[in-house]
């Protein structure tokens, strides 16, 4: 019997409510997802790759300056771009990664969603580096599948690294004193129940990343193309001279 197709998700989680405290002074009027590089406010870069990986639905949480984030979104989806929006609202208090997805949970879903920082914009080369990801997704060998770079094909990310990957896939997390070849390049799938039993308020994603990945259960994949990441103003002058 053969196996059933793979379906990418439809659903994407867009982390957008940092403070963004590092782009200053760019984002002392606007949040770090309004910030412009190449032409496109940041958001709009990570939803147009979702949307080219067939998202439908983008649950964007706020906090910073979230009004003008859903007055941009509005706009977009006034204009016809996809995909449809759904606010997560976190104006009270900022809950990191993991806190985040917790509370978005209801409107998430029960199935596997994309989960996607807004601070990361890339160059391919060849495929569509998404379309990677969705083809590596496997929900009964993994809980989650990283989007990595090599340190030398990415810029403002670690140099230290972060993971290592085996030959079939699965995520190892570099240890005290280490040095990994592989970066966390800002997107991933995942199942987000994985939050489920987090704290109440703000938590971080990476230590039940982890404590999964202790099972096998963290896969990756590192799709060739120049990854960069957009962390303070030199490097969005960075990336906007790569991007041209």
């Amino acid at each position: 019997m053969s196996a059933a197709p793979k379906i990418a998700p439809k659903v994407a989680m867009v982390l957008a409510a940092g403070l963004g405290t590092r782009m200053r002074p760019l984002t002392n009027d606007r949040p770090k997802a309004l910030v412009e590089v190449g032409g496109r406010v940041l958001i709009d870069h990570m939803l147009d790759r979702l949307v080219e990986a067939g998202v439908e639905t983008a649950v964007v949480n706020v906090h910073y300056f979230a009004d003008l984030v859903e007055a941009h979104l509005a706009a977009r989806q006034a204009r016809g771009l996809g995909p449809r929006i759904v606010i997560s609202d976190e104006r009270p208090q900022a809950l990191e990664t993991g806190g985040g997805i917790r509370h978005a949970l209801p409107l998430l879903g029960e199935g596997p969603v994309w989960v996607a920082n807004i601070d990361s914009v890339w160059i391919e080369s060849g495929a569509p580096a998404l379309g990677a990801v969705a083809a590596a997704w496997d929900p009964d060998a993994m809980d989650v599948c990283l989007m990595l770079a090599s340190t030398a094909g990415s810029l403002g990310f670690h140099d230290s690294g972060d993971v290592f990957l085996s030959d079939d896939g699965v995520v190892r997390f570099k240890g005290p004193g280490e040095t990994a070849p592989l970066v966390y390049v800002g997107v991933h799938i995942c199942k987000p129940v994985i939050t489920a039993d987090g704290p109440e308020g703000p938590f971080s994603l990476l230590p039940i990343w982890k404590g999964l990945a202790a099972d096998h259960r963290v896969h990756g994949v590192s799709p060739d193309g120049l990854w960069m990441h957009v962390g303070d103003p030199d490097a969005r002058d960075l990336a906007e001279a790569k991007l041209k």
